[in-house]
């Protein structure tokens, strides 16, 4: 068995000592980088989640690799965003990745607006496949998960085995609020998504997307019409 912990090598009682001396979540992203050096890449959604992420990242790494999934079905605001992101941290290395399946290919085989007929479907030729040839060089990847966001979530940990794509998945703000995230983002003046404010906690492609509630669960503006919940990212 290899020292670097690894999908392959996972070892559960050396996990527990590593969540045992790393408690919190600027030890787990220096231990991160550390363990995976240029084999760790964060795939960032551009949420409120992703805006302290990538400042903190930005912290411990300044040269850390980051992605981002690009649908194509973003909002603008979106788009708009990880152009500022880019601005402010010029020395991260940002990357957008796009699915190999254009909207008007998809469109041609598979039917118009196939984000309602087959919204599985469609999040796995667009964000799934993506994602998994994303990690094919990499050993582990960070996300920006929180306990908080819903039951399917609730017991995640710093240092994960993902099934889904065979990597060591790091979640660093497992224990972090909503009001924790905002209040972060506003104390350092960071840039974020201006939908935050108008009641869009949770925001991915905006077909699949909309406002919650006063009283609405973070995630109830996601596939508000149907009984999807997840993506599929974070689903083994």
């Amino acid at each position: 068995m290899s020292e670097q912990l690894t999908f392959d090598d996972w070892d559960e009682k050396k996990v527990a000592a590593l969540m045992e001396q790393h408690q919190d979540f600027v030890d787990i992203l220096k231990w991160a980088f550390s363990e995976y050096g240029d084999e760790i890449v964060y795939s960032c959604s551009f949420g409120a989640e992703g805006i302290v992420l990538i400042d903190l990242i930005h912290k411990v790494n300044k040269s850390a690799k980051i992605i981002f999934l690009d649908t194509g079905l973003h909002f603008p605001e979106t788009y708009g965003l990880i152009e500022e992101v880019k601005s402010r941290y010029p020395t991260l290395d940002i990357k957008i990745i796009k699915p190999k399946i254009s909207l008007v290919e998809q469109e041609k085989w598979y039917g118009e607006e196939l984000w309602k007929v087959n919204p599985n479907l469609c999040c796995h030729m667009r964000k799934i496949v993506p994602l998994k040839e994303a990690l094919v060089d990499v050993k582990a990847w960070i996300s920006g998960l929180r306990r908080e966001q819903s039951l399917s979530r609730s017991k995640i940990e710093y240092i994960n085995k993902d099934g889904k794509f065979q990597k060591i998945k790091i979640c660093p703000l497992i224990h972090w609020t909503w009001e924790e995230v905002m209040t972060y983002i506003h104390l350092n003046k960071l840039p974020y998504n201006p939908l935050h404010d108008q009641r869009y906690p949770s925001i991915g492609c905006a077909p699949c997307t909309q406002p919650v509630s006063e009283a609405g669960d973070l995630r109830s503006g996601r596939w508000a019409d149907s009984s999807k919940t997840e993506c599929g990212l974070h689903q083994t």
